[in-house]
């Protein structure tokens, strides 16, 4: 067998057991429980200026928040999921999805920055919007927080009242 031989099944050997074992690495990363190992912290909820539609002023429900990490492990690839529902219903009025955290992680002890979540469905009216807010027919509305890591199933890590006043931001 040729030197150039040699190395080439070398070389080949040596990727093939590095793709085995960055496999073998990827599949026994732990499973993270969001409900143990993060809090939701700076919460808080109110309604959004979304601007004019079809010539209206429209108001949607929002939540901002931030996750904190509680274990003594960086946690890493977080998705979280906002569903908003009027308060005297369970049907679903808006949902909003983000990957809450990245793959660069969230130490332990630390604090992510602040994610902001909003209905595309709300409110439109001719009046004010802080009058919208105090109309008869307003119906007031919950949200609640849902949180995976990796490919686990949805677990539900909160739920709040939307607060009734308008958000600056």
């Amino acid at each position: 067998m040729s030197y150039n031989a040699v190395m080439r099944s070398r070389l080949l050997t040596a990727a093939v057991t590095l793709c085995l074992v960055s496999l073998v690495t990827a599949g026994c990363a732990r499973t993270r429980y969001v409900e143990n190992d993060l809090k939701l912290v700076d919460v808080k909820t109110g309604w959004y200026d979304a601007g004019i539609v079809g010539g209206q002023n429209k108001i949607v429900p929002s939540i901002t928040l931030k996750l904190q990490n509680v274990s003594d492990e960086s946690i890493s690839r977080v998705q979280v999921w906002a569903v908003f529902r009027r308060a005297d219903e369970d049907k679903t009025w808006g949902e909003h999805f983000v990957r809450a955290i990245g793959s660069d992680g969230l130490d332990p002890g630390k604090t992510g920055t602040a994610l902001v979540l909003r209905s595309t469905l709300g409110y439109t009216g001719s009046q004010p919007r802080a009058q919208m807010l105090q109309n008869h027919e307003f119906v007031d509305a919950k949200v609640k927080i849902f949180g995976k890591h990796g490919s686990r199933t949805w677990i539900k890590m909160g739920e709040f009242d939307v607060d009734r006043k308008l958000l600056s931001e």
